[in-house]
C-alpha cells in the first residue's frame, strides 16, 4: 500500500471499509485535495494525439518514422502503406489527420494518390521528397498537398510540420519555398490580382504583404514592425480583402508578381514557410 504525507490543505485519510495491506497494516483510502484533482482532470482532458498514416515502400523507413513520431506522445501512427493504392485505401479506412507520403511510392503515383485521398475532407497530405528538383512537387501541390518537406529535414521540424498540417496550416521547407517563389515570379498567372490593385493598399499594408511573402507569420510581422499581433493580423486580412486573395498562398504569389518581394537566390534560406489562415 502506498502511504502519503498529509498536505496542509488536503483532506484527512479515511480508513478503508475492510481488508488490510499485504504487510498486515490497515488499508487506507488516499483522498486528493481539490488542487491535485484539478491537475488530474486537466491531464484527462488533454488534446488527442495527431493521427498519422505513413506511406513509404521501405519497411525500415516506416519503422524509423513511426518510432520518431510516436516518441513525443503527441502523434499516433495509425497505419502504414507500401504502395500508392494501399495509401489511398488505408486513408479511406483509417481517416488519419495527416498522410506522410513518399514522392517515389510505387504503384499509383503520389500525384494521383494525393488527389484521391483528398476527395474526402479532413485529411492533409505531407509529401516527402529527396530533392527540390523533383518534377512531381508542383503537380502534387496542385492535387491538394498542403505540406512539402525534403527527406533531410531535421526530425523536430518534421514533427512540427505534421502538427501544423493537422491544425489546418500548410508548410513548405526553405529550399522548396525558394523554388516555388522563383516559379511563381517567372510565370504570369492571369488569376492573380492585378498589380494595379497596389494603389488600394496603404504603405503599411504593402510592407506587410512583402513580409508575408518572405514567410513571416503574423507574430513575426508584429515583432518586425513593432506592432501588436492583432494589428498585424488586421493588416494581413485587409490586404487580402482589397486584393481579392483567398488565402496567404495567393497573397505570396501576388507579392512577387507585383514586385513587393523579390526572390534572392543567393541569400541564406529562410525558415520554413507556413501558409495558414489570415
Amino acid at each position: 500500500m502506498i502511504r502519503t504525507q498529509s498536505a496542509p490543505d488536503a483532506m484527512p485519510e479515511l480508513p478503508a471499509s475492510n481488508g488490510t495491506d499485504s504487510d498486515g497494516t490497515s488499508g487506507r483510502i488516499v483522498a486528493f485535495d481539490r488542487h491535485a484533482r484539478a491537475r488530474l482532470d486537466g491531464r484527462a482532458r488533454a488534446a488527442p494525439a495527431v493521427r498519422v498514416l505513413i506511406a513509404d515502400s521501405q519497411a525500415l523507413v516506416r519503422a524509423g518514422l513511426r518510432a520518431l513520431l510516436e516518441s513525443g506522445g503527441r502523434i499516433s501512427v495509425v497505419g502504414e502503406a507500401s504502395t500508392g493504392e494501399e495509401a489511398v485505401a488505408e486513408a479511406r479506412r483509417l481517416r488519419p489527420d495527416v498522410v506522410l507520403l513518399d514522392a517515389t511510392l510505387p504503384g499509383l503515383n503520389c500525384v494521383e494518390a494525393t488527389g484521391r485521398m483528398l476527395a474526402d475532407p479532413g485529411i492533409a497530405v505531407m509529401l516527402l521528397t529527396a530533392t527540390e528538383q523533383d518534377e512531381r512537387i508542383f503537380a502534387t501541390l496542385r492535387a491538394g498537398a498542403s505540406g512539402l518537406l525534403l527527406k533531410d529535414t531535421e526530425p523536430a521540424e518534421l514533427v512540427r510540420a505534421i502538427e501544423l498540417l493537422a491544425r489546418g496550416d500548410a508548410l513548405l521547407s526553405p529550399r522548396l519555398t525558394r523554388r516555388l517563389i522563383a516559379e511563381l515570379s517567372s510565370v504570369p498567372d492571369p488569376q492573380l490580382p492585378s498589380s494595379e490593385l497596389l494603389d488600394e493598399l496603404t504603405p503599411r499594408e504593402r510592407e506587410v504583404v512583402g513580409l508575408v511573402a518572405l514567410g513571416l507569420s503574423n507574430p513575426d510581422i508584429a515583432e518586425r514592425l513593432v506592432i501588436s499581433p492583432a494589428t498585424s493580423k488586421t493588416h494581413v486580412s485587409r490586404a487580402m480583402l482589397k486584393l481579392g486573395a483567398h488565402d496567404r498562398a495567393q497573397l505570396v504569389a501576388f507579392a512577387f508578381h507585383a514586385g513587393l518581394a523579390v526572390p534572392r537566390t543567393q541569400a541564406p534560406a529562410p525558415d520554413a514557410l507556413v501558409l495558414g489562415r489570415a
